[in-house]
C-alpha cells in the first residue's frame, strides 16, 4: 500500500513508532518484522508525495538503526585480509536490478539461516539509470528488506563501476571528472560507503609500456580516491576499490597491476588508498550470448587471481582481487574464488536470469516487457542478431521506467515463488564462497559509524 501523505504514514505507523519532523521513536520493533515495512517502502519507492516519499525513507533508516541495522564500510575486513590476519572466503557482491525488495528478503533469509555477515549489495551508475533505483532508494530497499526479515548488523552497499568514459575523457578530462565526483557526492550521502571506482577504460593498450598504458588509470583513480576520502563521513573509512583491466578485454598480468600500484602511491600517498583491485580473468558482463540464446563456455584463469592477489596483500597490503562477471559461471566454479584468493565476486545476471525464467512468471507478462524492449532498444539492435540475442542482451533494461511498477505488482504467490528460489540460489554462493558463519568475524573487524536518519536528507535527494 502506498501512502500518499504525512499524515497516512503517521497513521499507518501508530503502535509502532512516533514521527514528527527530524525525530522517530520506535515503540514496537517487532511490528517492523511484519506488512507495515512492505508499506513504507513501497511508498518510499513509488509514492508521488515527495514528503511521504521522504517520510517513508526516513522511517525505514530510522527503525533499522534502532534495531542495529546500518550502512557500513567493509575497508577494515579487506584490511584484515591485506594483513594476512584473515584468508579463505569471498564476499559476494550483488547487483539486484530487479524485485529488489523481494530479491533482498531472499538473500536476508539465506544470511539469516547461514550466520553470514559478508556481503554487499551494490548497484553501477549505468544500472541506477536504466534500472529507475538512485542511491538513496536503494539504500533504503536494502534496509528495509533486513528490517523485515529480521536481520541485523551492518549492510554494506556499494557503488560498482563508477566508470570512467574513455571518449568523454579524452574530449574533456575535467568534466568528466566533475561527473564522477557528483554521483560520488550522491552516492556517500545515501550510505554508499563503499565504492568501486573504474578508470580502467582508460587505460591504452597502443602506448608502448605498460607504465604508460596504465598512467590514466591511475591518475585519475587517485583523483577520485582523494575525492571520496574528502566526502566520507568523520566515523567511516570508504571501501574504495580500483581496477586494471577492463571486463572482456585481454588478462590481467602482475607487472600491470604493479605499474597501476607504483603510479597510484605516488599520486595519493600511502595510506587508506584503494583496498583491493578488479582484474580481467577471462568473463565478460552477462556472458557471451548464442544464437539460440544460450551463453557460451567462458574459459577463466584463476591463476590471474592468485598470482596478482598475492602481491596485493604482501607488497600493498590490499584485500586481493575481485572477480567480475561471474554470476553465469557453472555451479562447479564457485568454491574456485576463495581457493584463489579472491576477496569479492561480483553477481548480476545470474539472478536476473533466475527471474526472468522463472516458470512462475507469466508468460504474457514477460512477453509485455520484450515489447518494451523492442521498441525501447531498437537501436541496440545488431545485424544479425537472433531475436533471443538480443532480448537476453536488453532484458537487463527491462525493470525501470514504468515496467517498475508492474514488476513490484506481481501477485504475492509469484514473487515468493521467485524468492524460495533465489534464496536457494543466495545460500548455494553462501555455501560456495565460505562466507558462512562469518557474522562474528564481520563483527570482530567492521565497527560501523552510527549515521543519524534525516528527514531533511531524505527530501534533499528527491
Amino acid at each position: 500500500m502506498i501512502l500518499e501523505s504525512t499524515e497516512a504514514l503517521k497513521k499507518r505507523l501508530e503502535g509502532a513508532a512516533k514521527l514528527e519532523n527530524d525525530s522517530f521513536q520506535v515503540t514496537a520493533p517487532a511490528a517492523f518484522h511484519g506488512e507495515i515495512t512492505d508499506d513504507l517502502v513501497e511508498t518510499a519507492v513509488f509514492a508521488k508525495d515527495k514528503a511521504a516519499k521522504a517520510g517513508a525513507r526516513f522511517a525505514i533508516r530510522a527503525a533499522a538503526g534502532a534495531q542495529g541495522i546500518q550502512p557500513a564500510s567493509i575497508h577494515d575486513l579487506y584490511s584484515a585480509m591485506g594483513r594476512q590476519e584473515l584468508s579463505g572466503l569471498t564476499v559476494p557482491a550483488m547487483n539486484i536490478r530487479g524485485l529488489s525488495y523481494d530479491t533482498a528478503r531472499a538473500f536476508y533469509r539465506a544470511a539469516n539461516k547461514l550466520d553470514c555477515g559478508a556481503f554487499i549489495f551494490e548497484i553501477a551508475r549505468t544500472e541506477m539509470n536504466y534500472t529507475s533505483q538512485r542511491p538513496s532508494e536503494y539504500v533504503a530497499v536494502m534496509l528495509a528488506a533486513a528490517l523485515r526479515e529480521g536481520f541485523s548488523g551492518p549492510v554494506f552497499v556499494q557503488g560498482d563501476h563508477f566508470q570512467a568514459s574513455a571518449k568523454g575523457y579524452s574530449a574533456d578530462p575535467a568534466k568528466e571528472i566533475d561527473g564522477l565526483k557528483a554521483a560520488i557526492d550522491e552516492a556517500v550521502a545515501a550510505g554508499f560507503y563503499n565504492i568501486d571506482i573504474d578508470s580502467s577504460t582508460l587505460v591504452n593498450l597502443e602506448r608502448p609500456d605498460i607504465k604508460a598504458q596504465q598512467r590514466d588509470n591511475a591518475e585519475v583513480c587517485a583523483i577520485l580516491a582523494k575525492y571520496i576520502r574528502q566526502a566520507e563521513p568523520a566515523d567511516e573509512t570508504i571501501s574504495i576499490g580500483g581496477e586494471i583491466g577492463e571486463v572482456g578485454a585481454h588478462n590481467s598480468t602482475v607487472e600491470e597491476f604493479r605499474a597501476f600500484m607504483a603510479q597510484f602511491t605516488t599520486l595519493y600517498g600511502q595510506d587508506d588508498g584503494i583496498g583491493k583491485i578488479s582484474v580481467q580473468t577471462g568473463t565478460s558482463h552477462g556472458g557471451v550470448v548464442l544464437p539460440d540464446g544460450s551463453v557460451a563456455k567462458v574459459k577463466l584463469d584463476f591463476n590471474v587471481l592468485s598470482s596478482i592477489s598475492a602481491v596485493a596483500r604482501k607488497e600493498y597490503g590490499l584485500g586481493g582481487t575481485v572477480q567480475h562477471g561471474a554470476s553465469t559461471l557453472p555451479d562447479e566454479a564457485f568454491h574456485q574464488f576463495p581457493a584463489h584468493g579472491a576477496c569479492e565476486v561480483h553477481l548480476a545476471t545470474g539472478f536476473q536470469n533466475l527471474v526472468y525464467d522463472h516458470a512462475m512468471l507469466p508468460k504474457d507478462f514477460k512477453e509485455h516487457v520484450y515489447a518494451h524492449l523492442a521498441q525501447s532498444c531498437a537501436g541496440e539492435r545488431k545485424d544479425g542478431e537472433t531475436a533471443e540475442q538480443f532480448y537476453y542482451k536488453t532484458r537487463k533494461k527491462g525493470f525501470g521506467g514504468d515496467l517498475k511498477r508492474e514488476w513490484w505488482g506481481l501477485s504475492r504467490e509469484i514473487r515468493e515463488a521467485i524468492g524460495s528460489d533465489l534464496e536457494k540460489k543466495f545460500s548455494f554462493l553462501i555455501e560456495q564462497l565460505k562466507v558462512k558463519k562469518s557474522r562474528a568475524t564481520v563483527a570482530r573487524y567492521v565497527k560501523p559509524g552510527r549515521p543519524k536518519a534525516s528527514m531533511r536528507a531524505e527530501l534533499s535527494a528527491l
